[in-house]
């Protein structure tokens, strides 16, 4: 007669745990007439942080070149806790890989453009991002990791 309790999932606190702006070629890079070619790297890490409590970070890189110097390197590693109760362990996983960044990212979007746009240059505006095909990409390249490892003892 026991109920199956309801998978829960909460937002408890979003928050930016790092940032960083390098403009390592400034003030002559402000003199640049081209534009520059920009590069941007996600990742995401998740953690354990007590029973149902869980860390979500979505780091941000971007760096901008022109030909080899470096216009400016731009790092937000965007973090957040979620509630996340009766799951069942085999979802838990894309939960923290899908829904997790994906509500990360307005806030990294914000603090990457706020802070690109502080350093004198026009603001870089992530676009959005599939995090589902970003989680079923990483899923593929474990399981080929896997499969072309060492040779299987069965």
């Amino acid at each position: 007669m026991s109920e199956q309790q309801q998978p829960t999932f909460a937002i408890e606190k979003i928050y930016l745990k790092d940032a960083s702006l390098e403009i390592p070629n400034a003030p002559q890079i402000f003199l640049e007439s081209n534009s520059p070619q920009v590069d941007v790297n996600i990742h995401t890490q998740a953690a354990a942080l007590d029973a149902g409590l869980f860390e979500v970070v979505l780091t941000v890189t971007i760096t901008a070149k022109i030909q080899d110097k470096t216009v400016f390197l731009v790092e937000a590693a965007q973090a957040g806790i979620f509630q996340i109760h009766n799951v069942p362990q085999q979802d838990l996983d894309p939960v923290l890989g899908i829904a997790c960044p994906g509500v990360r990212l307005p806030y990294a979007r914000e603090a990457v453009s706020s802070m690109v746009l502080r350093a004198g240059f026009p603001p870089v505006v992530l676009q959005h991002m599939n995090f589902e095909a970003i989680y079923q990409q990483r899923m593929q390249q474990i399981q080929q990791q896997q499969s072309s490892g060492a040779p299987s003892a069965h």
